[in-house]
Parts: structure tokens; sequence; C-alpha cells
């Protein structure tokens, strides 16, 4: 993998992860504090679109099928590492969500990061 694909995804994985942040920040209230069906939904449509996106990117870089674990590391990593901060604050960063939702964000992030790096996982193994 080329060093400047490297940053690219790293600074990719920073801004999809604050990107995604602040929407759920101004928006969470609605998805995990409204009904089961909303955030049910949620949970399974936005981890798929995530791996989806992810995926398009390392295919439009062109990144080898080899490389696919260390990419989706690159991506994944910074948002785990905000995460992990965030949640050790949740009132704070979120304050529009009640502490008692700390716990459907983390679930929704562990899955949403969990697919995209399985599936990197695979094409890694498989491309060996």
């Amino acid at each position: 993998m080329k060093t400047h694909d490297r940053l690219l995804l790293l600074l990719f994985g920073i801004a999809f992860w604050l990107v995604g942040t602040l929407w759920y920040r101004a928006r969470g209230a609605e998805v995990f504090e409204s009904t089961s069906l909303r955030y049910w939904i949620n949970f399974a449509v936005v981890p798929i679109m995530s791996a989806v996106i992810c995926i398009l990117l390392l295919r439009w870089r062109h990144i080898p099928a080899l490389d696919w674990a260390s990419a989706g590391l690159l991506i994944a990593l910074p948002g785990m590492f905000g995460e992990a901060i965030l949640l050790t604050k949740f009132t704070a960063f979120m304050p529009r969500m009640h502490e008692t939702s700390a716990g459907k964000y983390a679930s929704f992030l562990f899955i949403a990061y969990a697919l995209f790096l399985t599936l990197a996982e695979i094409v890694t193994l498989r491309a060996r």
C-alpha cells in the first residue's frame, strides 16, 4: 500500500468518525430513544452502509486485497479510539441523549466496526 493511501485512509477514518459522531450528537435521541423499530432499522442499515462506503473507498484507491485488513484498521481505529473517549463522558459529548442510551450507542458502534473489519479480514485471508 502506498504511503499517501495510508494517510488518506487514516484521514478518511477521522472524518468519517467525526461526521457520524456529530450526526448522532444532533439526531441520536431520535434513533436511540424513540421506538425500538427505529433503533433496530438503524442498527441493521447503518453498519451495512458504512461497510459499503469503506469497501468502495478501498476499491476506488485500488488497495490490494492483501492489504485490506491493515487498510481497514487505518479507517476504523481513529473512530474506535474516539468512541472510547466519547463513551467515558457520554452525557458531556452527547447532551441530547440520556445516559442510559450509552449502551445502545456502544453496541451499535461495535457492530459497525466489527462488520467492516471482519469483511476486510476475510478479503485479506482469501487473497493469501
